[in-house]
């Protein structure tokens, strides 16, 4: 076998200049460029707070709705005592989204999942969301298993959770615990990585307190389909309230700085247009005083 080996043929350095690069201070005209600009990303930050206030309010009454029936399936599993064993299959949903400008949203999301996965290594995961794939994908690629994009352009509805569940079914992920990442909303300005645990049929029949429920075979593996939709739907709703109030809180913040760099900007303009201004008049008033000195020596003269 043959290998074709090419050569890089690299560009000889360019001489470096010995000439000492002096920074010139800015021109009014560039100052007020810069100014122009900063007021316009003012007006877009503005606005994006406006419209994330906006859509806080329907996410937390979204979000009150999904923790009574998130409680509902962890209370089943919580009255079962089911719990994962060590040698339990375990898979990973990272739940987020592939929306930007929301502070530490994605980034809180991914450090849990690599904490997360760290402690299993053989664990598979799957990731609801271009940001955290992006920043997953560059450590724990090989362990990502499936991946969903368009997520969090809207407010999550239980539909595109239960196509979530069903995809990830028909790819064929088998499981014996599934722990979903998200981010538990705790108040407007704050929030954590939690975990929201679902289980297979098998784990749940395994299960001390399983005989209470008396639950037949066939609805047990709708139960099993439900509980886990409802967890990805709990963590959806919940990630986006926490998400919005992110988004708001991140606007907010961008609008003060650059309120505050208008501000500077302003002070610097002006005192650069007064110092012209005084340079003007101070060459109208020096050359006034020569024409003076020249008329009156011309008097003196021929006088």
């Amino acid at each position: 076998m043959l290998f074709a080996v090419s050569r890089i043929v690299r560009p000889s350095a360019a001489p470096v200049s010995k000439a000492i690069q002096v920074r010139n201070m800015a021109t009014l005209k560039e100052i007020q460029q810069r100014l122009k600009s900063i007021q316009n990303i003012e007006k877009i930050t503005k606005s994006m707070k406006m419209i994330a206030s906006t859509k806080v309010a329907k996410a937390q009454r979204g979000m009150k709705a999904a923790r009574v029936f998130g409680t509902a399936s962890s209370t089943t599993f919580t009255s079962a005592e089911t719990k994962a064993k060590d040698d339990d299959k375990i898979l990973f949903v990272a739940a987020s989204s592939d929306r930007g400008l929301c502070g530490g949203i994605h980034s809180s999301i991914s450090k849990a999942t690599r904490r997360a996965v760290a402690e299993n290594a053989s664990a598979e995961v799957v990731i609801l969301g271009d940001k955290p794939k992006a920043q997953l994908g560059r450590i724990i690629r090989n362990q990502i298993a499936l991946t969903f994009n368009q997520i969090g352009k809207d407010m999550p509805s239980f539909e595109e959770a239960s196509s979530i569940v069903d995809i990830i079914k028909t790819e064929g992920i088998e499981f014996d615990t599934a722990n979903i990442i998200y981010n538990k909303f705790i108040s407007a300005v704050s929030y954590e990585a939690s975990i929201i645990p679902a289980y297979s049929e098998a784990t749940f029949k395994a299960s001390p307190n399983f005989a209470v429920y008396e639950i037949e075979d066939d609805v047990l593996a709708n139960l099993q389909e439900f509980s886990f939709a409802n967890g990805v739907y709990w963590a959806m709703v919940e990630g986006h309230a926490a998400e919005m109030c992110a988004k708001r809180a991140a606007m907010e913040n961008a609008t003060q700085n650059a309120g505050e760099i208008i501000g500077k900007l302003t002070m610097t303009y002006n005192r650069g247009r007064q110092a012209v201004i005084t340079n003007e008049l101070s060459k109208y008033f020096i050359f006034w005083v020569y024409v003076f000195i020249l008329i009156f020596t011309f008097f003196l003269f021929f006088s």
